[in-house]
């Protein structure tokens, strides 16, 4: 099976591609991940929640199985001033743009440019052309590596707005193959927890990142297998209906697959 996933969830999935035999993709560009779930290419991904209930009320045939854990602080440019008004790189219907306002829209006034590509992201708040960015980890640790300031905010919620998410075709055909899928995602989980030292040298080998961003990444607590509770999907659902202007109709139960979580 194909699986993609975005840059953190590589350390998490050297494990799974061991003990469960899988295919893994890493995209850099979240429109990318979503067209090739959407057209079939994969039979799952690890995707944000934002991009999950899209495609969800679109009528994509696909459930979450287990929440994900990532970590996405915001990277200011060099000389940063804090001021009301900033300009802050995300990309436009993800992840990045629900945390910005979730951490930030209470302190700035957001001029927000939209730029999908997390290193052209990088690369231009590095050239100060935004003031802030908000980045994955260890993306976000690659700038400061070259001098930004990095800024991390405690999440008020027990959930990320992230997943791992399969079609209805993979979940009825193939569960002993997902069986193994999460099972190796626990297994990898538990090896983090007892040593994050190793799960940090692997993502500097599988990401062929510079050895010296190693101290600096800030890794978030894993967690086993566990879906989001329906408070979480709520808050991630207003703020998608708020956004784009939509009228969510999904139920809750819709949007779940239990079966692998222990």
């Amino acid at each position: 099976m194909k699986r993609t996933t975005t840059l953190l969830i590589a350390l998490l999935m050297t494990a799974t591609m061991i003990f469960a035999g899988c295919q893994v993709q890493v995209y850099n560009n979240a429109a990318n991940r979503e067209s090739a779930l959407q057209s079939g290419e994969l039979d799952g991904a690890m995707t944000d929640l934002i991009a999950f209930v899209n495609n969800k009320q679109n009528g994509l045939d696909i459930k979450i199985t287990t929440s994900t854990d990532g970590s996405f602080p915001f990277l200011l440019k060099k000389d940063f001033v804090d001021q009301k008004n900033i300009k802050i790189g995300m990309m436009e219907i993800s992840v990045s743009n629900f945390l910005s306002d979730q951490f930030l829209k209470d302190k700035y006034e957001m001029e927000k440019i939209f730029i999908n590509e997390i290193p052209a992201r990088l690369e231009m708040i590095k050239a100060g052309q935004l003031d802030m960015a908000n980045l994955p980890e260890p993306i976000a640790s690659m700038g400061e590596l070259g001098g930004l300031e990095k800024v991390v905010y405690n999440n008020p919620d027990d959930f990320m707005p992230e997943a791992m998410v399969f079609t209805g075709k993979v979940l009825k055909e193939k569960q002993k193959e997902l069986e193994l899928f999460h099972q190796a995602y626990n297994k990898a989980v538990e090896d983090i927890k007892n040593n994050d030292d190793e799960a940090r040298d692997v993502l500097i080998e599988k990401m062929e990142l510079n050895p010296e961003i190693k101290d600096l990444m800030t890794l978030p607590q894993y967690h086993t297998v566990r879906v989001p509770d329906e408070a979480y999907m709520n808050k991630v659902i207003d703020w998608v209906e708020a956004v784009q202007k939509l009228d969510i109709t999904v139920p809750y139960d819709q949007m779940i697959e239990r079966k692998f979580v222990k």
